[in-house]
């Protein structure tokens, strides 16, 4: 509850008014947050206007597609064989269902307007055209509050002078005004859903509903709704600072978190003969380029004009020339192209999946053998792929055991390998085989697998020679590796030591979290270079040292699972969650020699990447595999100052190729308003996304410096936002803890991630958990790494509402 004004802050307010009205300047005080000159500080209240013109706008005239009364006939020569492929492509067995109308599913939100073209282009609103909003449009303005003054607030507004008048010496009545004064704003700020949270005072600051993103706001509706999915990609900040300085001053960390390869149920796909890219910077067209006719087009990444191919003017769908931002590149922020032949460097490859087994004693013990084999007996015909999809088998424990799968063997033949330090592949062209014609005697495999090495008594783990084996068989066609290990690797190359048994200090801990050879990240770059992923399964019961076998994976762009201490019978729990996680590893889609890409608009950079991948070049991410359950942080800097720009943008582009062979071009773009005043940059910050981001950051201090100077400079980012947020309040209470309501969970998300067990400052915490957390936070999207640090809590007492609340959220 809000008190309201007492009498004497009714006098205070009109004895402070009656003496800002004797003053001949300005009054020296931020009364109640007076907005600075061209500065929007309340975006959520627009102001009713009669009429609202284009003049001076710089991104895609959206806004005449409905409601337009004259309409140019354009005719123009098209290419009847470019065509909008719609289909949902993103399930997790490749297959493609049927089609879907586009256009009938993804009308934009727009106001309904009337334009007047003036004898210009009508679809340009910079070129004299004006926009009034019809009656009985779904323009609704919300209600204009006025300020103590009794004037709006975003008018800066200052009494006229006619001569200087004597200031008065009474300040202890000034501060009495001030203080009245604030009741005043905070109901303002309750009305506008920015009122400042008290944490010392404020028990309750979870929402009901959960937190959500912030929403990123325009000064038009239509350009709200067309912007990118914040499940697929998110700033810490939706409006950026004009300037470094002003960056600085917020105190808030500024960068980007993708989930390029997210599953999506209905993605436009388009097939044409020529990709529309910006000549300069290499952009692709999207919904916030600004054309400047019907013929050439402004880039919104570099400003450089370019020119439209007459396919552009054909609408795929209408069979028609007409309006260019008809197309589907300019309606969506979110689009699939299928690339044409100038975006391979050779054929599409073939799904390839090799799964290496570790068969040694303590593997076969825990049983995960018949877990996985009878998996892959069920989803046998559900692994992604064509007519082309090979599989293959190599197990290994003292030594590497080869298995002949050729058509037309009885059963599978085994090869067994001792020479683990020159490893070499017995009959290469049997050992991967097509999985459509060879069902039958890959059946038979994994029905036997489980139970052949029953009675084995080896206990030593060749992995880097099975890894070794596994690299020269893929090599010349590149595909996935799986590995199994579930003990620390003894003998051969890339053999380890047990490092944890000597840890005895937590500030000692820095050298463990980093590996101790180089064995494993070499192999992954030449891995990376033949298009090899390499994915590790972790079902250990002792130390098998992840810091140092995940390089395979961090520098391959594969992915880490574990599962401490796994025992198929006796840990029900570990069991069950590898069922679940390799049913969806072996069926979810896949992209296989991907490459990635993300652009800024000028005035921006990106310095530093977050995630498994091999940095090709300055801005260019190798990722032999792309999958839907791998995320990517990116930290941006601002170079130059952008207060001539109204927008930025940022675009990420995927190109991979899928299971089925074709070449594809996924290409996500997120426009953000840029701000300049401290107020509105920390009003729009994303907590969740600043968590994630900070995350990320720790986990890369810790193994730099010392996991201590990590969780210090966690605390240290939520003290900066807090701390910047204090000096923009005008609130003279003193025993108080104040964040505005869109940063009121950093702390507590903060703290969540402090006692996780990969920060967690005691040494109880396995050092394999604490490594393969801190994996996690650099490769997980951040919907999945909200719930590693604070997850959801369900009531038990009430199951029947609990399961209908969640089927109802899903």
């Amino acid at each position: 509850m809000y008190p309201h004004p007492t009498t004497s802050q009714t006098q205070a307010q009109q004895s402070l008014s009656n003496y800002v009205q004797q003053q001949p300047h300005p009054p020296p005080y931020n009364l109640g947050h007076q907005p600075q000159q061209n500065q929007n500080l309340y975006p959520q209240l627009p102001i009713p206007q009669q009429t609202v013109t284009g003049q001076g706008h710089t991104f895609n005239s959206y806004a005449t597609q409905q409601g337009q009364q004259q309409q140019p006939q354009l005719v123009t020569n098209y290419n009847p064989q470019s065509q909008v492929v719609n289909q949902i492509t993103d399930n997790y067995n490749g297959h493609q269902p049927s089609q879907q109308n586009y256009y009938s599913s993804h009308q934009p939100q727009q106001p309904v307007v009337n334009y007047t073209t003036q004898g210009t282009y009508p679809n340009n609103p910079a070129q004299g055209q004006q926009y009034s909003v019809q009656p009985g449009s779904n323009y609704n303005p919300q209600p204009q509050i006025t300020n103590y003054n009794g004037h709006h607030p975003q008018q800066n507004y200052y009494p006229q002078q006619h001569q200087h008048q004597g200031v008065s010496n009474d300040f202890g009545s000034l501060s009495k005004a001030i203080g009245g004064l604030s009741v005043t704003q905070q109901g303002i700020n309750k009305i506008w859903g920015n009122e400042a949270v008290d944490l010392l005072k404020q028990r309750q600051i979870l929402p009901p509903t959960g937190v959500k993103p912030p929403e990123i706001r325009f000064q038009h509706d239509y350009m709200n709704s067309i912007n990118c999915s914040p499940d697929i990609f998110r700033c810490t900040l939706t409006k950026i600072p004009e300037s470094k300085s002003l960056l600085q001053k917020s105190r808030l960390p500024l960068g980007i978190l993708i989930h390029p390869f997210k599953d999506l149920t209905n993605l436009p796909v388009i097939q044409c003969s020529a990709i529309v890219r910006c000549r300069a910077c290499r952009t692709y067209i999207n919904p916030y380029v600004y054309f400047v006719d019907q013929r050439r087009w402004k880039c919104n990444l570099c400003a450089r004009l370019n020119d439209l191919p007459d396919e552009f003017q054909y609408d795929p769908v209408t069979r028609t020339s007409g309006d260019p931002s008809r197309r589907p590149e300019v309606r969506s922020a979110t689009i699939e192209f299928l690339a044409p032949a100038d975006y391979m460097v050779r054929p599409p490859q073939a799904a390839v999946y090799l799964y290496v087994l570790d068969v040694s004693t303590n593997a076969v013990d825990t049983g995960y053998l018949k877990t996985i084999c009878d998996i892959l007996l069920e989803e046998l015909d559900k692994i992604p792929g064509d007519s082309r999809t090979q599989i293959g088998f190599i197990t290994f424990d003292s030594a590497v055991h080869f298995y002949n799968l050729a058509e037309g063997l009885s059963q599978p033949h085994q090869y067994v390998v001792c020479d683990i330090d020159d490893i070499f592949i017995p009959c290469p062209n049997d050992l991967l085989v097509n999985l459509q014609e060879s069902k039958e005697i890959l059946r038979q495999l994994l029905n036997t697998l489980p139970t052949k090495f029953l009675n084995t008594s080896d206990n030593h783990s060749a992995l880097g020679a099975a890894l070794q084996a596994a690299h020269k068989l893929l090599a010349p066609i590149g595909g996935r590796i799986t590995i199994f290990q579930s003990c620390l690797t003894t003998i051969g190359p890339g053999a380890l030591t047990n490092r944890e048994v000597t840890l005895k200090n937590i500030k000692d801990m820095q050298p463990v979290l980093n590996p101790t050879v180089d064995f494993y990240k070499k192999l992954a770059l030449e891995c990376s270079q033949q298009y090899i992923a390499v994915d590790l399964f972790f079902i250990n019961n002792q130390y098998v040292d992840i810091a140092s076998i995940g390089c395979i994976s961090k520098f391959s762009g594969g992915s880490v699972y574990q599962f401490p201490n796994f025992h198929a019978t006796d840990n029900p729990t570990q069991s069950y969650l590898l069922e679940q996680a390799f049913q969806r590893y072996v069926t979810r889609k896949i992209g296989f020699e991907a490459v990635m890409r993300v652009r800024c608009s000028r005035g921006l950079s990106i310095h530093t990447f977050h995630g498994n991948f091999f940095v090709r070049s300055t801005d260019l991410l190798s990722l032999p595999n792309c999958h839907p359950d791998s995320g990517f942080g990116m930290q941006v800097s601002i170079d130059e100052s952008l207060s001539d720009l109204q927008t930025v943008c940022f675009q990420a582009a995927l190109l991979y190729t899928s299971s089925k062979g074709e070449r594809r071009i996924r290409v996500h773009t997120l426009c953000l308003p840029v701000a300049g005043n401290v107020n509105d940059i920390i009003g729009s910050a994303d907590q969740q996304c600043i968590i994630g981001l900070v995350a990320k950051m720790a986990v890369d201090r810790s193994q730099t410096t010392s996991l201590v100077d990590a969780r210090e400079a966690c605390t240290n980012a939520v003290v900066d936002a807090l701390t910047a947020y204090a000096t923009t309040q005008n609130s003279l209470t003193s025993v108080s803890l104040l964040a505005p309501p869109n940063l009121a969970m950093l702390p507590t998300y903060t703290h969540a991630l402090l006692r996780s067990i990969g920060f967690r400052s005691d040494l109880r915490v396995r050092m394999d958990d604490r490594v393969h957390f801190m994996n996690q936070m650099k490769t997980l999207p951040l919907t999945y790494l909200i719930q590693s640090i604070y997850p959801d809590l369900y009531p038990l007492h009430d199951v029947e509402t609990t399961v209908r609340n969640l089927c109802f959220t899903f």
